[in-house]
């Protein structure tokens, strides 16, 4: 007679963890480094990560195969994660410009309904950051992908912004002044009644 199998037994099924960041490849570049023999080759792997609530990082790696350049990459990328500003309709709050050694881009707000209108790396850096309308330009003639993304994050950077109060809030801080001061009224009577 067959043993029945218990359905707890044998391996798990294997679940993914839901991960905290998208990760997307800009660049793999193949490099070389001269040495006694010859030449030695590597891979550098360019990676820009982001959560599409308003935080971005872009990272390099190098290694000897594409994969080990990958994992170096998004960890470094993990490293130099920023802050995007996001203004409540999805945007930018203004227009910036960020340069990269060469590279040079040019950010700018745009209507609601418009999407994100860029070129290459800067609408990766973007789509990832959570932006929904913005409009770009790469100003330079540089093709390096790597200096065009870092030229975007400077750009972010370089963006002061806090974000507004809700109109409730302004209501509600008003209540709360009200309240305290009636609260410290009741206490001055209170302590009047007291000390007669």
């Amino acid at each position: 007679m067959p043993k029945e199998r218990n359905q707890n037994q044998g391996r798990t099924p294997y679940r993914r963890e839901a991960q905290e960041f998208e990760q997307r490849v800009l660049d793999i570049a193949r490099v070389a480094r001269v040495v006694a023999g010859g030449r030695r080759f590597s891979f550098r792997t360019t990676v820009a990560i982001g959560d599409q609530k308003g935080r971005v990082g872009v990272g390099v790696g190098k290694g000897s195969d594409v994969s080990i350049s990958m994992g170096k990459a998004t960890r470094n990328a993990k490293k130099n994660i920023m802050y995007a500003p996001i203004t409540p309709e999805g945007t930018l709050p203004y227009e910036t410009t960020g340069k990269q050694t060469g590279s040079k881009v040019f950010l700018k707000p745009a209507p609601a309904g418009t999407g994100i209108i860029a070129g290459g790396p800067v609408r990766v850096i973007c789509n990832l950051a959570g932006y929904k309308d913005v409009v770009a330009k790469i100003l330079s003639r540089s093709t390096n992908k790597l200096n065009i993304a870092m030229a975007t994050v400077n750009a972010l950077e370089a963006i002061e912004y806090t974000l507004p109060k809700p109109k409730d809030a302004k209501v509600k801080d008003k209540a709360k002044t009200a309240d305290s001061s009636d609260a410290v009224k009741k206490q001055k009577k209170e302590t009047k009644k007291a000390k007669s």
